[in-house]
């Protein structure tokens, strides 16, 4: 099981969707316009086709509750949004909440940095300096890889299938 987590906003709906229709097209093609999208309440639960992976998306404001689905999970997809600095705050202590899960202590951890394509968007250098996040991945327990992406655009989420196929193959 995956888990797709990050704040409310983040984009976790529309990458979740581009990545279920990239996989279905074996990583390759055009992926059309981006669907339309409503804030997620509760959950969605998608099979990705490549290797049977299931994701879970969580919306961001049930953070509260995101423990109770901790148990079975083997990789952990964290979105930020890259176009609003006024939520890294929030975001970079859900972040920590996570890593410092005992159940999420073996799992393999991608930070994605959403909405590269839009024009306000801050650097990702200079939001991993922000959040400090060199130091996060030196004391974190789990693997942790960061990516730079566009889900309306779809940049970068031929990677993002990559990981995903290259962690269930790893924690099978």
């Amino acid at each position: 099981m995956c888990l797709l987590l990050g704040a409310a906003g983040v984009g976790k709906t529309l990458l979740v969707k581009r990545l279920q229709n990239l996989s279905a097209h074996d990583g390759k093609g055009d992926l059309g316009d981006p669907p339309p999208t409503r804030p997620t309440v509760g959950t969605n639960l998608t099979n990705i086709v490549v290797q049977k992976i299931t994701i879970r998306e969580l919306g961001g404001c049930m953070s509260p509750i995101w423990p109770s689905y901790y148990g079975n999970c083997h990789a952990l997809l964290f979105v930020l949004d890259a176009s609003d600095p006024t939520q890294l705050s929030v975001s970079c202590s859900q972040l920590l909440g996570l890593l410092s899960a005992e159940q999420l202590a073996e799992a393999s951890v991608l930070i994605l940095f959403n909405k590269i394509d839009l024009p306000c968007y801050v650097s990702v250098e200079e939001l991993k300096s922000l959040m400090r996040l060199p130091d996060i991945i030196a004391c974190a327990k789990q693997n942790i890889t960061t990516a730079e992406i566009s889900a309306r655009k779809g940049t970068g989420l031929a990677g993002v299938l990559r990981w995903l196929q290259d962690t269930h193959r790893a924690s099978c």
